[in-house]
């Protein structure tokens, strides 16, 4: 349960992320806004989890190549999630991102570690993806194209991946301690030309402050606890709790920005919660046998 405590507090900073850029209001460009975000994150992560000895095993043959593709998903998910709001509003491009986390998630982790996907992944995951889209639903205003969907279907899918990967690089011996922020930092670089183009907003009062949360509390915290968490869940289980994401994000919308959900979105809220209850209480049998745990690494 320590796991599925780390996973969902993550998700509830991550969650954060929309309404602070919202109700901070600072103007400043998405992208460029988390690139500066990854950046400063990055950093921050590195000064508090990386250990030389630690950046050595990311080194190693057979870790070399999943630190790569965490690298390049975490730049995509950042860079397909931005376009699929601007294209086709936030509310269909989080439904669609993160209705598809869950579903890659297990799928890798079937593949790649022989992870079981159990009746109850199944229900939980079917009840949540279920449950965002009537909660997002009344938020859409028809602004969706096509590519603006697959752009956020691409941006949950790699997030998926991203679940996979760290899950193998730990299993080969790479620290997680220092593969997360190597990921980050080293996506931020990769995004980080759209800093030259679209600096505008960051360099205001609102603007570095919103830069220092998402820095702060939802990049260093956020995957410091993500990390702790991901090593001790199966991938399957990782990718549903990771909804926890919007739901938080929905609950801030009413609180912080005032908004009203209607009753369909009331419905779509507690299906969401009845995904994830099913999917992170363990059963009273074969707990364990579900959920291997690898051996820790790095320590």
């Amino acid at each position: 349960m320590s796991g599925v405590v780390s996973v969902l507090v993550a998700a509830v900073l991550w969650g954060t992320v929309g309404p602070a850029q919202i109700w901070a209001g600072s103007g400043a460009h998405p992208v460029s806004l988390g690139a500066a975000r990854m950046l400063l994150g990055g950093l921050l992560l590195t000064v508090v989890m990386v250990r030389p000895a630690g950046l050595r095993t990311l080194l190693r043959r057979g870790v070399r190549r999943w630190v790569v593709v965490s690298v390049l998903v975490t730049a995509a998910f950042q860079v397909c999630f931005l376009q699929a709001v601007e294209r086709s509003g936030a509310a269909l491009a989080t439904a669609a991102a993160f209705g598809t986390v869950p579903v890659v998630s297990g799928v890798c982790g079937l593949v790649l570690s022989g992870e079981r996907l159990s009746r109850r992944w199944a229900a939980g995951t079917l009840c949540a993806v279920v449950g965002i889209g009537l909660l997002l639903l009344p938020g859409s205003e028809g602004r969706a194209d096509f590519l603006g969907v697959g752009y956020g279907v691409v941006a949950g899918a790699s997030f998926g991946v991203y679940i996979a990967a760290t899950k193998e690089l730990g299993a080969r011996g790479g620290d997680l301690d220092a593969a997360a922020p190597v990921s980050v930092l080293c996506a931020g670089l990769v995004v980080s030309p759209s800093l030259l183009f679209a600096s505008e907003g960051l360099f205001t009062a609102r603007g570095a402050a919103l830069v220092g949360w998402l820095a702060l509390g939802t990049t260093t915290l956020g995957y410091l606890l993500f990390t702790r968490g991901v090593g001790r869940l199966s991938a399957a289980t990782v990718g549903t709790l990771s909804l926890t994401e919007p739901l938080v994000a929905a609950v801030l919308g009413v609180v912080l920005l005032g908004e009203r959900p209607g009753p369909v979105a009331v419905v779509g809220g507690v299906l969401l919660l009845g995904g994830l209850v099913a999917v992170s209480v363990p059963g009273r049998r074969r707990a364990a046998a579900r959920e291997p745990r690898p051996e820790p690494v790095g320590r």
